[in-house]
């Protein structure tokens, strides 16, 4: 079993202004279900979810709609939106075209490293 006190050194992080690693209080961040494309529902439970403690958020983005959705989120909340990506990666890049304050991507299911080389860039 690891206790905090066995946390492993890493490097520190910011996630718009929340603070990750390198010894950084441990921060809450939990997964809408909402469908992201869904503003108004994904802003309501955002905004619910902030009110319980929730310091970062990850938004699925399922499609280029989702994806486009991110700018109107982050217009609307006071915590970092993290877009949750699989298997496409123009999903990503137009994710963070549009505003997301990070990428959780899985560079196995995007496949080619050319792709995931994009999404770096």
């Amino acid at each position: 079993m690891t206790f905090l006190k066995d946390r492993r050194p890493t490097r520190r992080i910011s996630v718009g202004e929340v603070k990750i690693g390198g010894g950084a209080e441990i921060a809450v961040q939990t997964m809408t279900n909402t469908p992201t494309g869904d503003v108004t529902a994904t802003v309501e439970q955002i905004r619910k979810l902030t009110d319980a403690g929730c310091e970062i958020i990850r938004v699925a983005v399922p499609d280029l709609e989702a994806a486009r959705a991110v700018t109107h989120i982050k217009g609307r909340v006071r915590i970092p939106v993290i877009a949750d990506i699989h298997f496409d990666h123009r999903r990503a890049v137009k994710s963070a075209e549009c505003g997301a304050d990070g990428l959780r991507i899985n560079p196995g299911n995007i496949g080619d490293p050319a792709k995931v080389g994009k999404v770096v860039e």
